[in-house]
């Protein structure tokens, strides 16, 4: 049986709790791949908002 990383576990929860200021229940409670889209979806609306701000903020 193989077991997900203990660290990218740990990666996961701290950028989620960092971005959407979850609980760690509620993060713990995701199934791992519903954690591993929030975190691509998180990804994604920073790209964005970077890009955004790369062309409309100087």
């Amino acid at each position: 049986m193989l077991r997900y990383p203990t660290d990218a576990l740990w990666q996961e929860i701290a950028y989620l709790a960092y971005h959407l200021h979850w609980s760690m229940g509620d993060l713990l409670d995701l199934e791992h791949m519903d954690r591993v889209r929030m975190v691509r979806a998180v990804v994604a609306l920073n790209e964005r908002a970077w890009e955004a701000v790369r062309e409309h903020g100087q």
